[in-house]
């Protein structure tokens, strides 16, 4: 059986990274979110927020290891199966990536120990501080993987020299004409992924009559910031769109599936595009509206996949739908948002099980939303890895073989269907578990500096105590 290391090597990073990403999409919102809710119980001294900020550390703690971990293998693949790109790509790449390593982990680190095991022994100003310059290296972290993604899928700032890239201008490269929108987005996306995972908590801790005060207050929180991210990840998606227009025409062509350029298009809603015929079957349109949403105009042109040599075409069929499982993902997140305004409006935002319930299953939206914007993006920009430069087929090792690459993706397969469900029933069974009281503060001058009242049992809404 002849086994194509290419297609593995994919395959391979492509189980890797996608579970991976499951961890900073959460890891970056709820830091961000544990470092509101430090701040306001600095401002406030209501132990409410403590409570809550106690209780999400510790999600938190579990999930960042998890990162740390499944995010160590991707930088080893580089050299084990694409070291042509490597070679190719290093004096930009490895650059960026040390970068990172030098700014956010090295915050992360300094400051995480505080932030979980400081709070008897540190002030509160201390730990708020902690709390925000792990968020801040969470936030830094993904300024330089995007800012290197993105230099992927819109090279600028380089000279080619005997098949080599060398850098001519950082600012460009870190700035090139993809990163901002790509960096908006994600971050974006990743508050919204958090966001609806507190709502899901939050409900499930309401519907149980547990915790009830602290559920009601993470669930209005969470529900005014949705009302400002939700609405505006779409107005960046559209501003997004516009850019990839510009910049990777034929990404844009196989999400919509169009073959022909054309001004005054359809917008195709549904279709099973046949990439060997060039042509889709099944198709659901309606009229101008593909022209109005990617030009903002009902005559604009866009230019169609037969622009394009038929080997520089990425897959359509997978772009196409993977892109319409993200805006379906979106179209329900709003969708819970404007009810949630509905409810708020007639004081029933916290006494409706039916929307509690619906709030409760709606915690994978957001992860669901950003794997198919990852596989948009990232088969979307196919045949290359440097778009426009360097083909993905010349990036991977000459040397590898397939049964290499099989039996390390069969141990990657084991090993991550293992840490995952094990990581994710360490958080479920501290969800069950609650909030629970907040812990007494550090003592200063020998008295507290903290109300009477987050020094014994709060009291609970529902019979607990």
């Amino acid at each position: 059986m002849d086994l194509d290391a290419l297609i593995l090597s994919r395959l391979q990073f492509a189980w890797v990274i996608a579970w991976h990403i499951l961890m900073p999409a959460f890891t970056i919102g709820v830091a961000s979110y544990i470092a509101v809710l430090e701040g306001l119980h600095l401002a406030t001294r209501n132990p409410l927020y403590l409570r809550i900020s106690n209780f999400w550390v510790k999600i938190f703690a579990i999930s960042f290891g998890m990162g740390v971990v499944t995010g160590i293998v991707m930088p080893f693949q580089f050299g084990t199966n694409w070291s042509r790109f490597s070679d190719i790509t290093a004096n930009i790449i490895a650059p960026l990536m040390a970068y990172e390593g030098l700014t956010a982990f090295f915050l992360e680190a300094g400051f995480l120990g505080v932030l979980l095991f400081g709070r008897k022994l540190v002030p509160p100003w201390a730990h708020f501080i902690a709390a925000l310059m792990v968020a801040t290296g969470t936030l830094i972290s993904a300024f330089w993987i995007l800012a290197a993604n993105s230099w992927m899928q819109t090279p600028q700032g380089h000279t080619l020299v005997d098949g080599i890239f060398f850098p001519t201008s950082w600012i460009e490269i870190i700035f090139n004409p993809s990163f901002p929108y790509r960096l908006a987005h994600m971050v974006v996306a990743c508050f919204v992924t958090t966001g609806f995972v507190v709502l899901a908590v939050a409900a499930y801790l309401m519907r149980q009559g547990r915790y009830v005060e602290e559920g009601r207050k993470m669930l209005s929180m969470t529900f005014k910031l949705l009302t400002v991210l939700v609405p505006l990840q779409m107005v960046i998606g559209d501003q997004h769109g516009l850019n990839t227009r510009e910049h990777q025409p034929a990404k844009l062509a196989a999400i919509e599936a169009h073959w022909e350029t054309g001004s005054g298009i359809p917008l195709i809603l549904f279709a099973l595009p046949d990439q060997t015929g060039e042509t889709n079957k099944a198709v659901i349109e309606v009229p101008l509206l593909g022209s109005l949403i990617l030009t903002h105009s009902l005559d604009g042109t866009v230019q169609g996949l037969k622009d394009f040599p038929a080997d520089e075409r990425p897959p359509v069929a997978i772009v196409f739908f993977s892109f319409r499982v993200m805006v379906g993902m979106g179209l329900i997140m709003l969708g819970i948002v404007v009810l949630s305004w509905y409810l708020r409006v007639r004081n029933r935002l916290y006494e409706t099980p039916w929307f509690l319930r619906l709030c409760g299953y709606a915690w994978p939206v957001g992860f669901i939303a950003v794997l198919a914007g990852w596989v948009t993006t990232e088969v979307g920009r196919q045949p290359w890895t440097v778009y426009g430069l360097l083909r993905t087929a010349d990036s991977v090792t000459p040397s590898l073989q397939g049964h290499e690459v099989l039996i390390s993706l069969i141990a990657y397969m084991v090993v991550y269907l293992m840490v995952y469900p094990i990581g994710v029933m360490l958080m479920w069974r501290l969800v069950k578990k609650g909030p629970g009281d907040v812990p007494a503060p550090p003592i200063e001058g020998g008295r507290s500096k903290a109300p009477v009242a987050a020094l014994s049992p709060a009291r609970r809404e529902g019979g607990e105590s």
